[in-house]
């Protein structure tokens, strides 16, 4: 099944964004972000947990040389606690998790519920 797309939301140096919505977690397609317009190193995925039990998210490494060169050192696996949990992922390096196509596949385990929103934090200002 193709993989849900998730939008990047802009913060802005010397400003102020309100929260964004984030995107529903869809654990039977799971998510990517595309990198058309970004790097992975810009980018802070926030990933929120509302089920009653602890899951795991998978940033997928890059399967390709190029455009992921490290993409050998694996995935990357975060827990996210259950029921209130937050956490954040990033920057992420672009020679270990950029997938051919020009994006980042997120994966979620089944029974998963809550958002995933995407930050492109802007360079130096």
């Amino acid at each position: 099944m193709a993989r849900i797309a998730v939008p990047i939301s802009n913060l802005v140096g010397n400003g102020s964004l309100a929260d964004p919505a984030g995107t529903t977690i869809d654990a039977t397609n799971s998510h990517s972000i595309s990198l058309a317009s970004v790097h992975p190193e810009e980018l802070l995925i926030r990933v929120t947990n509302t089920d009653s039990s602890a899951h795991v998210v998978t940033v997928k490494a890059g399967g390709t040389n190029p455009p992921a060169w490290r993409g050998g050192q694996g995935d990357l696996t975060v827990s996210v606690p259950a029921t209130t949990g937050v956490v954040f992922i990033g920057p992420l390096s672009s020679s270990r998790f950029a997938q051919a196509g020009n994006v980042l596949n997120l994966d979620i385990v089944s029974g998963h519920a809550g958002k995933v929103t995407v930050f492109k934090v802007p360079r130096g200002f």
